[in-house]
């Protein structure tokens, strides 16, 4: 039987993970789960105060860059990482069959991914909803007023998926002004405590793997 035949496993990182790190740890998962050896993984980090480009980026939506920049490799453009901020890097076979998203169908996947976050806030009050032409999950603040709340981005190497989501619980909202964050410069970001959500990151975490089983199934 192929390892990760049966649903994720799952991972919270203690601390602060400095990226370099995240981005090791999860090349070597990858391999691992195209060679075979190793099962699908959700895993749970918090970065220090840290900036990231995407394969999309460019040089103007780099502000101030006050923090370490690294290249992600992802999809997108800019993103900031920091605590009080949940990012799950989901690291997936796509040519399994056994999950409700078809296999080797990426769209499938990205729009799974946006579902799955929308289902975990939703469990905490919070109303997440896609937008089309624009990256990542928002919240409507009223008055014509969107904010983004979570961040999507995504890479796939031969049918594996890495990366996956950023969520804002209570990060320093402050910290996104040194980019134009995912190139969206005429829309704001948000978070959990900014809405007025008292919970915290294991309440976070938990509606997270809650909702996992309820869109992509048991696989």
């Amino acid at each position: 039987m192929r390892a990760g035949s049966t649903g994720p496993a799952w991972i919270t990182a203690p601390g602060l993970l400095p990226y370099p790190q995240a981005l090791a740890a999860m090349a070597a998962r990858v391999a691992g789960l195209r060679a075979g050896t190793a099962c699908d993984l959700v895993w749970l980090v918090e970065h220090p105060p840290t900036y990231t480009s995407g394969t999309s980026a460019t040089p103007e939506g780099m502000l101030d860059p006050r923090f370490p920049v690294f290249a992600a490799g992802r999809g997108g453009q800019w993103t900031y990482h920091g605590p009080g901020q949940r990012t799950a890097y989901v690291m997936l076979d796509l040519t399994r069959e056994d999950r409700a998203i078809p296999p080797r169908d990426i769209r499938a996947y990205v729009h799974a991914l946006e579902g799955w976050v929308i289902t975990a806030l939703a469990s905490l009050g919070v109303t997440a909803e896609r937008r089309e032409g624009r990256i990542g999950l928002w919240v409507d603040r009223g008055g014509g007023r969107e904010d983004k709340v979570a961040a999507i981005g995504v890479r796939v190497t031969r049918w594996v998926a890495w990366h996956g989501v950023a969520v804002n619980l209570a990060p320093d909202l402050g910290h996104f002004s040194g980019i134009v964050p995912c190139g969206i410069s005429q829309h704001g970001v948000t978070s959990l405590a900014d809405l007025g959500i008292t919970a915290d990151m294991p309440a976070l975490d938990a509606a997270l793997r809650d909702a996992w089983g309820k869109v992509f199934g048991t696989g």
